[in-house]
């Protein structure tokens, strides 16, 4: 097994199939890539058992000799890598002994390989459905719902996020039953209708590998009970799938919000994040007293003495109310959002408030984000 490859070429593929490989690993071969030539096309994958990252890089001139697969110490590799000017690196592989050779003008680094029989093999692609949107909305999706997510592992079904496709939209949703993000979008659909629930880790990894392409293209997802597969340019992405079934989240957003209340997003964030330094540390607790032009912000935190309040324009429809939430859950929805302005619908002090873009821009018409954060209680 012979070839020759860019040093800078091959520390890019290795770098993005890395995240996937685990410190801890009970299985030894995992540490390492899996490399195996075939008609001029050099094909890397690595693996944590849950998610398989796979990239192909062409070469010119490789050579099949003895054997065709090889497994690398993934560490030592990148490592060496990380080292190398930007220079043709030679590679060749010793059947009998595993050994792996890499000379570049002078240098010359001998590492020892494993035997790729072991490594795990990749789930096929069965029974699958097909589903193709722009590379851009899926990192988009993936950015304004996964800080949603439930970070407790005993809750798995939230922990990662939930896909719905359907013949009319797409839809994401991250929940951790205190904030709730649903993205749609209307301008992608599937042939058939689906629901999954990919997990918190692979989600990154795609995020990471698609959102460094500068250049526009496609992803095509690929899912069946177990799995799904994200292609993009050179690269595969299979993850299994979060067992169990995903919480109703239809049923958490409130139907009836009467009172509408109309904010500069800037002005409102900015002003949020100077209050909440006062809050109480544990609680992140802000009040808002919301009246017909004008919002109070305000904090305290009693067993330091500390307190702060602002008061802000605002466009307000609705009866004048007094409510509570937690700052940090606020300040992260507002910030994932890119509007100029926000609506913020509310029911009643006890009942979670909804927060809405107001965008009317050409891609704003198919794309539907809603954001929902529940109410703390207030201390009199």
């Amino acid at each position: 097994m012979r070839f020759i490859i860019n040093s800078q070429v091959f520390l890019k593929n290795l770098s993005a199939l890395s995240g996937v490989i685990s410190n801890n690993n009970t299985v030894p071969i995992i540490s390492c890539f899996h490399m195996h030539l075939e008609d001029n096309v050099l094909t890397v994958k690595a693996t944590d058992l849950e998610t398989t990252l796979v990239t192909r890089i062409a070469l010119e001139n490789a050579k099949v000799e003895g054997i065709d697969s090889i497994a690398v110490p993934a560490k030592l590799m990148l490592d060496m890598l990380k080292s190398m000017d930007d220079v043709p690196l030679n590679f060749s592989v010793d059947a009998s002994t595993y050994g792996i050779e890499i000379s570049s003008g002078e240098g010359k680094y001998r590492l020892a390989g494993q035997n790729a029989d072991t490594f795990p093999t990749m789930p096929e692609m069965t029974d699958t459905v097909n589903t193709v949107m722009p590379a851009s909305l899926l990192v988009t999706a993936i950015n304004k719902t996964s800080f949603a997510a439930s970070t407790d592992e005993m809750r798995q079904q939230m922990s990662g996020i939930y896909c719905e496709l359907t013949t009319e939209n797409v839809t994401f949703v991250a929940t951790d039953a205190h904030k709730l993000v649903r993205y749609r979008r209307t301008d992608v659909h599937a042939d058939e209708v689906a629901s999954f629930i990919l997990p918190r880790k692979p989600v990154s990894l795609v995020k990471n590998i698609i959102g460094s392409s500068k250049e526009e293209s496609d992803v095509t997802v690929s899912y069946n009970n177990t799995n799904v597969f994200f292609s993009f340019d050179n690269f595969l992405i299979v993850c299994r799938l979060v067992d169990g079934k995903y919480p109703n989240y239809e049923a958490a957003i409130p139907k009836d919000n009467p009172n509408k209340l109309t904010l500069d997003r800037n002005t409102f964030l900015n002003t949020l994040k100077r209050v909440s330094l006062f809050a109480n540390q544990s609680t992140h607790q802000v009040r808002l007293t919301i009246s017909e032009r004008e919002l109070k912000i305000s904090a305290e935190d009693l067993e330091f003495s500390n307190d702060a309040h602002e008061t802000i324009p605002c466009s307000y429809d609705g009866e004048p109310m007094e409510i509570g939430f937690n700052a940090k859950f606020l300040s992260e929805m507002v910030t994932n959002l890119d509007s100029e302005q926000i609506l913020v619908e509310l029911s009643h002090p006890s009942r979670a408030g909804i927060i809405f873009p107001i965008n009317d821009d050409e891609e704003a018409r198919n794309e539907n984000i809603l954001m929902l954060v529940m109410p703390v209680m207030l201390a009199n």
